[in-house]
């Protein structure tokens, strides 16, 4: 017996408002079977940096087939396109406007991608500010059900994303930028580990005076209150403050300049 596919929910709604559970409701209500799963309501507000770092972690980790739903969408009522994208065996649907960049590129760009333009898969009528109602989740129930994606629009050949920042090398030094802050206070870099020639290090911020920060392997391996540096699970330059926030305490926030110097 078939099991009908996984439809997940990424919004930046929140927890306490109405709208993800209306676009429960609608997925529901087109298809009983379906199998609804939150990943998260609370991106923040209309942050399209902090969607694609959040989608471009989790999503690779689903079965294939997953029906992927984001709606961060500052552009909603807008000419920005809506669209349904098939990368890495992951099936996307959303708005147009970069969240996707981060699958894209980890999965190795999208295998196919559709403008949603047939309105006969929508809910009637559909609102100027909120098409997560009246247009993704019902594609998305629609999608589960079994719809041939060809019906639900034209092919939209180059998805819009976001710039590419990639760290680079000088000399005894890297340059890179936080991309994600996690409710931690820690700070991800785009900085690989594999860039990462020698420790210690030194790390500035946008240029500011340089913190020496002790390498090291867990968050265990160090004293609460220290700033220390280590790779994260995904093996990326990570600063962390042990028991604490080490955004806050530093004053860094996503798309900070981030400067390592080796000793």
């Amino acid at each position: 017996m078939s099991t009908a596919p996984l439809i997940t929910l990424t919004t930046d709604y929140g927890d306490s408002s109405p709208y993800a559970a209306v676009l429960k409701g609608v997925i529901l209500t087109i298809n009983p079977s379906a199998r609804v799963l939150d990943l998260s309501h609370t991106i923040r507000p209309q942050n399209l940096r902090h969607a694609c770092y959040f989608l471009a972690t989790a999503i690779p980790s689903f079965p294939p087939e997953t029906i992927h739903v984001c709606v961060v969408d500052p552009g909603v009522g807008s000419d920005r396109a809506a669209i349904y994208a098939v990368v890495g065996r992951q099936r996307l649907v959303g708005p147009d406007n970069g969240i996707f960049t981060g699958v894209f590129r980890r999965l190795g760009g999208p295998v196919a991608a559709r403008r949603l333009t047939d309105s006969q898969f929508w809910r009637h009528p559909v609102s100027h500010t909120f098409h997560g109602r009246d247009i993704f989740a019902p594609v998305a129930a629609h999608l589960s059900l079994g719809i041939d994606p060809t019906e639900l629009g034209p092919d939209h050949p180059e998805p819009v994303e976001l710039p590419a920042h990639s760290a680079v090398t000088f000399g005894n030094r890297c340059q890179g930028e936080v991309v994600f802050v996690d409710d931690f206070g820690n700070m991800i870099t785009n900085i690989p580990a594999s860039m990462v020639k020698s420790l210690p290090v030194k790390v500035s911020f946008d240029g500011r005076s340089a913190h020496p920060l002790r390498w090291v392997r867990t968050y265990a391996a160090a004293a609460p209150g220290e700033l220390v540096c280590l790779f994260s699970s995904d093996a990326f330059f990570e600063i962390a403050e042990v028991n604490g926030n080490a955004a806050r305490r530093l004053g860094v926030g996503d798309g900070t300049q981030v400067d390592v110097e080796f000793e």
